[in-house]
């Protein structure tokens, strides 16, 4: 599944977020770098340094420079499956809302499991 935003509202200040679900194809191609670009910098340079980790074991057990191209992306598909998910469960916790259409606001709350999730009330 590609990614796909969804709406956040902060159930108390009314700041809105983006949220997003799926796989994260920057995740795939940059390892943490969303994730720092994003405020989560620890756990970005930590994604970061484990793929580039990832790489020189790959490339020091014999695969050469295809190693670190294969350690890189190993560890880029294993955290695009999760980071999007991560991301926006932190938010959610943190007191944030759906706020988009009813439509998507449904949708998200399948792809999170939350069938009780509140929405954000979109009006005042």
């Amino acid at each position: 599944m590609v990614a796909k935003t969804i709406q956040l509202m902060h159930s108390r200040s009314g700041l809105p977020r983006t949220g997003y679900y799926g796989f994260s194809w920057t995740s795939l191609m940059f390892c943490g770098v969303p994730a720092i670009l994003r405020g989560d910098t620890v756990m970005g340079v930590g994604i970061c340094v484990l793929g580039g980790l990832a790489a020189v074991a790959a490339a020091l057990l014999g695969l050469g420079l295809a190693g670190l191209v294969i350690g890189w992306f190993g560890v880029g598909a294993f955290w695009g499956n999760l980071y999007n998910r991560i991301y926006t469960r932190r938010l959610i916790e943190r007191g944030y809302r759906f706020a988009d259409s009813d439509q998507r606001n449904a949708e998200a709350q399948r792809a999170f499991g939350l069938s009780d999730a509140p929405a954000a009330s979109r009006t005042g």
